[in-house]
């Protein structure tokens, strides 16, 4: 198994690796390795059926649902992001998964299905970069704060379409308002890394709307700087596994109306972020 960094930041494309067998005990602890390394992992030529692309997650952790997608028939952990001409794409900003939930994913496996031949691109950050970058006195005022993360924020187009609250009712009933640090730190690597992303991020805690309003979207627009992200081109069966806990990614909408369709699986570790660890 070998890696090629792609960014100064984050990110390596993985050669050497068939995810589609089964993995030896040394190859998935290179690849739990390289992960904590590179934060996010590219892999070419990767035809994954549901069973190869489940083992896969199952051997990092347990799948977390997301029940506000479709899923592929028979594999509940495995949700179908899917768009056309008919279904353009509702999510077109920087986030960390799921961070409305208490417990957010460990990470994610995205395989690429149905690719077009121009666009549709992801762009993914660095949030242990972003933080690194800050000055020590900004470092300092935001680890003593924490933010508040909300689904109804960002699936709020979703909830606005005819029959959307219906449809999403449980989801909202299951994830109300959570808290997160602003400053998390990986449980593993222990890297300090700024936890907060514009899709779900509502507020900070403690400080006046106009005064959070204008931290958050401050560090929003840290976090995005080139010298925090790569860019992957996605190719037919491609994968991408990052790390949700340090990282931030964003689909690059400029294929529809092309059809595009990927496949993915949040993996779940069952840790609350934290500021520190022991």
């Amino acid at each position: 198994m070998r890696c090629n960094r792609v960014a100064g930041a984050l990110g390596a494309i993985v050669t050497g690796v068939d995810l589609s067998g089964p993995l030896s005990p040394t190859t998935l602890n290179e690849i739990k390795g390289a992960l904590l390394e590179h934060q996010v992992l590219f892999f070419r030529d990767q035809p994954l059926r549901p069973e190869h692309h489940e083992a896969l997650a199952r051997a990092f952790g347990q799948p977390q649902l997301h029940e506000a997608y479709p899923h592929v028939e028979g594999h509940p952990a495995i949700t179908i992001l899917e768009n056309d001409r008919d279904n353009p794409s509702k999510i077109e900003v920087w986030h960390t998964d799921m961070t409305f939930r208490a417990c957010p994913p460990l990470g994610s496996i995205l395989h690429g299905v149905i690719v077009p031949p121009q666009g549709g691109d992801t762009l993914f950050a660095s949030l242990s970069a972003a933080y690194a970058s800050l000055s020590p006195s900004m470092q300092a005022f935001l680890e003593q704060h924490e933010a508040i993360h909300d689904f109804s924020q960002g699936f709020k187009e979703s909830l606005a379409e005819p029959g959307g609250r219906e449809r999403l009712a449980d989801m909202l009933e299951d994830n109300p308002p959570v808290v997160h640090p602003v400053v998390v730190q990986h449980p593993e690597s222990k890297l300090k890394g700024l936890y907060v992303n514009p899709l779900f991020t509502v507020a900070i805690k403690g400080l006046s709307a106009s005064e959070s309003d204008a931290i958050l979207n401050l560090l929003f627009a840290h976090i995005a700087l080139p010298e925090h992200c790569c860019r992957f081109s996605w190719e037919s069966d491609s994968v991408a596994f990052w790390d949700n806990r340090i990282t931030q990614h964003k689909p690059v909408n400029d294929y529809w109306p092309q059809h595009r369709k990927m496949q993915r699986i949040t993996v779940d570790d069952g840790l609350r972020p934290a500021s520190d660890w022991p």
